[in-house]
Parts: structure tokens; sequence; C-alpha cells
């Protein structure tokens, strides 16, 4: 790989927290592989959410991937050598971000799904956003990897939506908003979910491993580790794509085998 294939074109600002995550993750990984000084290429358009989030509002995604595709143009033209949206719901538009450049679009959901693997898990439950519960983007993404999908039920999934948007998105973190995840978990286990993915990019501020009695996959540590790995050159951009699932390149990607990135037991934000 030259240098502009390890250049990460990062979509971001939906929302900042979870974009910052992003950002250290991707660099403490990079650090630690090659150490001293290394840090990752990245090129970031932070977004202003205020903006993204109109658009979602008025169910206007027209506008909202017209929007993400420009910049991710604006990342290729600036040497980007791949582009990755580092939020699930604006995923949604990936296919208009992935039509407006000529490199690979990193997508989450294909991170999630190696994930998944390495956890022997064929049915993911999904909490996050209304339209990843309730809509197919995602689940079909992930049907492309061999995987099922069970969602909360419908009453419970405003108040996971309202959750995140009213407060994990500002940085807002509750007790009660704990629990009523906690509950969503227990429901989706009793559904028959091997392991539950966090699929909206902030979840991870609110729970940790203890909150759910089967693992939980992180999908912005998933996709951060995958774009991680793009940029040491240890694996192409395209090479988590469904029909490159069971490339040879993943035998030499070291660390979480098939880039599981489950989360971990931390100390939650005050």
């Amino acid at each position: 790989m030259d240098s502009r294939d390890r250049t990460l074109g990062i979509l971001g600002g939906m929302s900042w927290h979870s974009t910052a995550a992003y950002y250290r993750t991707i660099n403490e990984q990079v650090a630690a592989a090659r150490g001293g000084h290394a840090s990752a290429r990245i090129l970031l358009a932070s977004v202003d959410f205020a903006e993204v989030r109109d658009c979602q509002v008025r169910g206007d995604w027209a506008a909202a991937g017209a929007m993400l595709a420009r910049e991710a143009a604006a990342l290729e033209l600036a040497g980007a050598g791949s582009v990755a949206i580092a939020t699930n719901l604006m995923h949604r538009v990936a296919d208009d971000v992935a039509a407006a450049v000529g490199v690979p679009l990193v997508h989450i959901a294909d991170a999630v799904a190696h994930a998944a693997g390495a956890l022997g898990a064929r049915t993911l439950g999904i909490v996050g956003t209304r339209w990843v519960m309730s809509e197919r983007f995602y689940a079909d993404r992930l049907a492309e990897h061999g995987i099922g999908v069970v969602v909360p039920p419908a009453d419970v999934q405003p108040e996971l939506d309202r959750i995140i948007f009213d407060e994990l998105t500002q940085g807002v973190v509750t007790d009660a908003s704990r629990a009523a995840f906690r509950d969503a978990f227990a429901a989706l286990a009793a559904a028959g979910a091997d392991a539950i993915v966090l699929a909206c990019t902030e979840i991870m501020l609110l729970v940790d491993a203890e909150d759910a009695a089967v693992p939980l996959i992180d999908s912005c540590a998933a996709h951060a580790d995958a774009l991680a790995r793009i940029a040491l050159g240890q694996r192409s951009a395209g090479a988590l794509a469904p029909q490159l699932l069971h490339r040879a390149e993943d035998g030499a990607d070291g660390g979480h085998p098939l880039g599981a990135v489950p989360v971990a037991e931390r100390d939650r934000p005050a």
C-alpha cells in the first residue's frame, strides 16, 4: 500500500462525541503498533450536526445524502484513499456517498459483521436510532454476511431513540437511561440474540459489557479498529465488503481475530 491507500477520509461530527472516540481509537492503535510518535494519516470532514439532524427530522434523506456526498468527494480530492461515515444512522445514505467517490467506502456494518463473526454470533440484536432499528438498510447489509437480526419491540424503540438524540449526542448520561437500555438488552437476549450491536456510535458512552447477558459489540470501536488496520497497511479498504468476506488477507491482520472489538468494562463518564 502507498501512503494514499493508508490515508483515511472520515465523515464526522455526527456527533462530535463519537468522532472524537474514532480519532482517539485509531491513533492509539496506530501508535501502539508503530511506536514512537507514530499517528494515522486522517483527513476529517466534521459537518455541522445541526444541519444533518434537520434533514433527519424532515425526512429529507436526499439532501443529507447530497451533503455527505459533497464532503466525501472533497476528502478524496484532498488525498483520502478510502472514506468512512463515522455514524451508523447516516449509512442510510451510504450508496449516495459511495457513488460520489472513486475510492472504497468502509461500511460500518461490515466491521460489525466481522466482529460478530469473531464471537460466533449469527443473530444480532440491534439497538440504535429508530431508523436503524425499524428500517432494513442496516439489517440488509448484515444479511449479506449471513447474519440475522432481532430488534426491540416497536413500543420500546421511541424511548431508545429519544435517549440517543436528547441525551447521548449532547453528552448527557443518566442512570435511568442506562436502565432502559439494560431492559432492551434483556429482551433481545430473550428473543434469541447471540450478541447485541450498539448501532449508534454514542451508546458506548452509556453502557458496559456488564449491562447485558450476551456480548455487546461497540460499532464505533469495531469501525475504528477496521480503519486503524487500513492506516497501518494491514488491510485493504475493501477487504471487509461482503463479497470479500473470506479473503486470505484477513489472516494477516493480527490483533483481535476478525477485527472483533466487543465492549469492554470501563469507567463510565460522569
